[in-house]
Parts: structure tokens; sequence; C-alpha cells
């Protein structure tokens, strides 16, 4: 059973802009199965509740009852279910404890305004519970309750402290069982038969964990709150991680951070406890979509992460200093060939020559043209691409999103336009009729067209990094166990026709 706990009324809060009708109405949207309304210090009469379910038509098995909220002496403001008389202001918890024992007290919104309570407050045996989930707490205040409750395991509810009609039953609780009074709704909060309503995936992977969140219900217009929970248990993951979380900061702060183009907008950054917090996005990766999509659409998302690039590279951002990324390449093309050399692959060879051309030609650029390095993304490719919409219903709020920044440097712009093409034609090798539909120069021909600067020698520029990225690709095929196949023979053949190809045009 899905009940909205917290909401005010502008019949009996001042607070309020929302009427009892109206908020019925919305939460009944939301797919909820009734709401408490608690209204500060004010009890609805049960001949109201009556009238109130009359005028909004609300059928008879949506539940509408009413709490309160109460400003107390000693714990802030506290939800009280089951008190069977308007508690005055400034009363402490213990005499409400006392008075109405039968009742059930849950803290209201206890994170508000960046609080970080503790355990004896969390776990404070007078209290039946804590509101985790509030729209009067921020997406990091929320995701401090969630960890919270995962880690003192107290009796948690969700409240939308809704005062306006646009968010009602944004942040519904669970029950597990039917309530059709208050006796039994106390009663199923004192014994903890309920928890926030909320979709949780949890994903292990080398020293860390992440945990996607998603709060509420669909609705109308599908608007849930997500959010990325990443714990690292290793300081050298933790490090890597934390760059990568700087730079998206940075490129959000750049016209990143909403509309059309973006990035997944940072909540927070927790250095003693190695967590990171971002905003979860709705929608699927670029492969996805191209695998499910008509022609046109599929175009269309294609276009679209051309434009992304390049309104990317026009910002001609250096956030990370070029020598960092001339180290770490340096080690990432040797890695790349003792995967083989491990095994004692017979194409060993090939590998090595083609890995040493790449990196002598990427340093020769890299030294005699510095002014030509911007802030890329490193790894861009149909799986670290979204494509949303932020409405279902309204195709205007589409959006393309890049994600996974732990590998952007000061890079030539060609690079992330060379690693897209071969990543292309490599994740998209099992659907043929995609790519004769979709060349390449859909992609290229678009990204030339947005980009304002590009080198005279670009092209040839992009054939030596689609060279890399196909060494790359190959690496990680022997990395998985499948060095043995066909296609990392046509990978080092597609390297090497790209390193021809760029060794000819110079």
């Amino acid at each position: 059973m899905l009940l909205e706990m917290h909401c005010h009324t502008a019949e009996h809060s001042s607070c309020s802009n929302v009427s009892a009708e109206d908020l019925l109405r919305q939460t009944y949207r939301k797919g909820l199965q009734g709401v408490v309304i608690t209204d500060h210090h004010f009890l609805w009469p049960e001949s109201e509740l009556k009238v109130l379910r009359r005028k909004a038509q609300m059928a008879d098995y949506f539940l509408i009852l009413s709490g309160q909220e109460v400003s107390t002496a000693d714990m802030g403001d506290l939800l009280v279910y089951g008190a069977d008389e308007v508690i005055p202001r400034g009363t402490p918890v213990a005499t409400i404890r006392t008075k109405w024992p039968q009742a059930a007290l849950v803290l209201a919104h206890p994170y508000r305004h960046g609080k970080k309570p503790g355990p004896e407050t969390l776990l404070n045996p007078l209290l039946d519970g804590v509101e985790i989930f509030s729209s009067n707490h921020s997406v990091a205040e929320n995701t401090r309750g969630l960890r919270d409750w995962h880690r003192y395991r107290f009796n948690a509810i969700a409240g939308t402290d809704t005062h306006g009609a646009t968010y009602a039953g944004v942040y519904p609780t669970l029950f597990d069982h039917p309530a059709e009074t208050m006796t039994d709704l106390a009663e199923e909060l004192k014994k903890g038969r309920c928890r926030p309503f909320f979709k949780e995936i949890p994903r292990a992977g080398s020293n860390v964990r992440v945990d996607e969140i998603t709060i509420g219900t669909k609705g109308d217009d599908e608007a849930r709150e997500r959010i990325i929970i990443r714990k690292f248990d290793a300081g050298e993951k933790w490090q890597s991680a934390e760059r990568a979380f700087y730079i998206m900061e940075e490129i959000a702060r750049h016209g990143f951070d909403r509309g059309m183009y973006r990035v997944p907008r940072t909540i927070e950054h927790d250095n003693e406890e190695m967590v990171l917090i971002e905003q979860g996005l709705r929608g699927n990766s670029l492969f996805e979509k191209l695998i499910r999509s008509g022609i046109e659409d599929a175009k269309l998302f294609v276009q679209l992460s051309a434009q992304w690039l390049a309104r990317l590279h026009n910002q001609r951002l250096t956030i990370s200093p070029p020598e960092e990324f001339i180290e770490i390449e340096q080690k990432r093309l040797v890695r790349y060939v003792e995967r083989f050399e491990k095994i004692q692959h017979p194409h060993t060879r090939r590998a090595r020559e083609t890995m040493e051309a790449v990196r002598k030609a990427e340093m020769s650029l890299y030294e005699s043209h510095p002014e030509q390095l911007v802030q890329g993304h490193g790894d861009y490719h149909l799986k670290n691409i979204y494509v949303g919409q932020d409405n279902m219903n309204r195709r205007e709020t589409l959006y393309i999103a890049a994600i996974d920044f732990s590998s952007s440097f000061s890079l030539p712009p060609a690079f992330d336009v060379g690693t897209f093409l071969a990543q292309f034609s490599n994740q998209l090798l099992d659907y043929p009729d995609i790519l004769q539909e979709i060349p390449e120069d859909v992609f290229l021909d678009t990204y030339l067209s947005a980009a304002t600067q590009t080198s005279k020698d670009f092209l040839n520029q992009v054939e030596l990094f689609r060279a890399r990225t196909d060494l790359s690709i190959a690496s990680f095929l022997i990395k998985v166990g499948l060095g043995d196949g066909e296609n990392l023979w046509r990978v080092l053949v597609e390297a090497e026709k790209a390193l021809a190809q760029f060794e000819s045009a110079r």
C-alpha cells in the first residue's frame, strides 16, 4: 500500500498553497492508494474528511487520514500519527510519548539545512521512525538519509512535505499491509512494517560499490528522482573517480548542466567516506537507442552525439594539464601490447609495430602542436553516450549526455572523433543494416559543421586516433578471452589501414 505520509493543505497550513482537493487528485494520479494529511498543529475532523472525499471524487478504497506535524521543544519537527487531539507547540517529545503511547512518532526532515543527525537521534527510543526522503531535503541530504538508514537500520518512511500541487506524492511510503484506520497505520509504523518507496540496484566492481536509486512512482510524466552513489574502498580508484567527478563538474559549469546537451549533475563529494553522488540519467545508451529505433531517429541521435562533442571541443577548456595525458598514454599503449605478449599471441609483432607507430605520432603531435589541445572526453563511444527525455510525453525535452570522464584529458579534438568512429563500427558489427543506413560520415560531417575550429590535418589525425582505438579494442578482446576470434584480426587490420592512411597523408 503506497501512501503520502507528509503533506499540508491551504485550508489549515499557512505555508501551503495547495487545496486539499488538488492534493488528493495529484497524489491519486501518481498511483498512490492514500494520503495522510499532516497540517501543522491541526487534526481534520472525520466529518470534514468525508466531505473532502466527496468533493475530490475519491473512490472509497483511497485512504484519507489526518495526522499532524508538531514543533517540539527538543527534537524539532515531529510527525504524529494517532494522537486524538491537537498537540500544542513546544511540547517535549517525551510528553507526547507518555500521553499518547499508541501514536506513532516520526522525526520530520531531520537532514534539512545540512544537518547530520547521529545514531543517538536516529535510534532514539522515543521515536518510531525517521523521515529519510523529503522534498525539504536536498538530493544530497536524501542520499545521506538513505546511507544512514542502511548503516543504523532504524524504521524509516518517506514524505513529500507537500506545499504545492505539482509535487504531491513524489516521496511515498510503502506499507506491507493495508490500513483502514489511523490505529492500523500507527501500529504498522511502530512495528516497522513499512519503508520508503524506491528502487535500489546495487552493483559491485573492483574496490567500488555502485547503487542506482530511483525514488517514487512513475506517474503521468515519469519525473522520478534518480541518483547514483559510488562508494570506494581503495585510494587509487578513489583518486581517479574524484578527478573525473571534478572534470564533469567543470564541464557542467560551461554550459552542459541542462538543456539538450549535458552531463550528469554532480551532487555530493564526500572525501572522508570516499563517496561520490551524481544525478542518474533517464534514458538509454546510444547503442541501445540505435538498435531499437527507426533509422531516422537513429540518425538524429548520431548527429546529436556529434554536436555534443563539437560543443565540448568548442569550449576550448583545459581542465587537466597536457603533460598528464602523455604520462598516462605511454603506460596504456605499453599495456595494450603486454596483453598480446602475456599469452604469446601470434599477432604480437603486428600489435607492437602499430603501438610504436601510434606512440611516435602522438608524441610528435603533442610536442609540435600544443595549441590544438582541448579538454576531451577520452572514451567517447556508443555506451558512454545517453539519449533521454525529461518528459516522455514531450519530444522537445530530448537530450544527449556523456558519462564516464575517467579518461578525460587535454587532447587533440581528433582523438575523440577517431575513438567514436572506431568504436561505432566495432560495437555495431553485428548490425550491418545500421552501418549501411548510417555511415560514419553522418557523424563526421555533423561534427565538422558544428566545430568552430579544426586543424588543416584534422581528418588525417582522425585516422591516427582511429588506429589507436582499434589497438585498444584488440587488447580488450584478449583481456576478455576473445583473442583467438576473427574479430581481433579484423580490428588489427583496420588499425593498420588507418595508420597507413595517416602516414601517406603526412
